[in-house]
């Protein structure tokens, strides 16, 4: 095996619950400021998933106060505390990124029906 597979092996989480793209999600972020630590909750819908491994990312989008805000998380990341699946999705995209054009209602992502 590959000296970089078998280091990043160590650092990738095995708890991390099955989440695609157009799922609601929360996320447990920690946030460093200064000497004090704290958890930040950022919840938003999925838009993207990239890369595979110990180097996979998600985006997530959200409209706070009339103002698009998007985030990039590192799934692997130790900063990345928790991830809670709010709602699920149905959408037949890879990719979201159309969401960014639209406003209010047309950006909701509609629920699947289990």
């Amino acid at each position: 095996m590959d000296a970089l597979k078998l280091i990043a092996q160590d650092s990738v989480k095995t708890e991390i619950p099955q989440f695609e793209v157009g799922d609601t999600i929360r996320i447990d972020v920690n946030i460093r400021e200064g000497d004090r630590e704290r958890i930040q909750v950022f919840e938003g819908t999925v838009i993207a998933r990239k890369g595979s491994g110990i180097s996979e990312t998600f985006t997530v989008r959200r409209v706070s106060y009339g103002v698009g805000v998007e985030r990039v998380f590192p799934l692997h990341s130790p900063n990345v505390k928790g991830i809670k699946i709010v709602r699920k999705g149905r959408v037949r995209r890879a990719k979201l990124y159309f969401l960014r054009d639209r406003v209010g209602k047309a950006a909701k992502v509609k629920e699947q029906i289990r």
